[in-house]
């Protein structure tokens, strides 16, 4: 899980959509409470990672990865972009393939 979001936040830090969209399933859901909407399936996906990660400058450090179990992990990020700084609390869960099948979005 450690290497998968890595992966993740190497690809969103350099605006490689396509390259984040491929850790996901085709079928994922990303739920992002702080902007009050779900994004579903490979168009979802990508429609949030071009209009929060590139249109917003959005860069990503890695706080903390807690596995829960073999499928989920708490992920704990510093943001920053264009809209400021946050700290993010990302509840991500792969399938058994090992992509992305959902995460639930939120910040402290």
């Amino acid at each position: 899980m450690q290497k998968l979001v890595e992966s993740f936040v190497a690809t969103a830090n350099a605006f490689d959509v396509d390259g984040a969209l491929s850790l996901f399933a085709a079928d994922a859901v990303i739920d992002d409470v702080s902007v009050g909407d779900a994004f579903v399936g490979t168009d979802g996906v990508r429609q949030y990672l071009e209009r929060f990660f590139v249109s917003y400058s959005t860069k990503s450090s890695l706080l903390s990865v807690v596995e829960v179990d073999s499928f989920h992990s708490d992920v704990r990020l510093d943001f920053t972009g264009d809209f400021g700084h946050e700290i993010g609390i990302l509840k991500i869960a792969i399938n058994p393939d090992g992509l992305i099948e959902r995460i639930d979005a939120d910040l402290e």
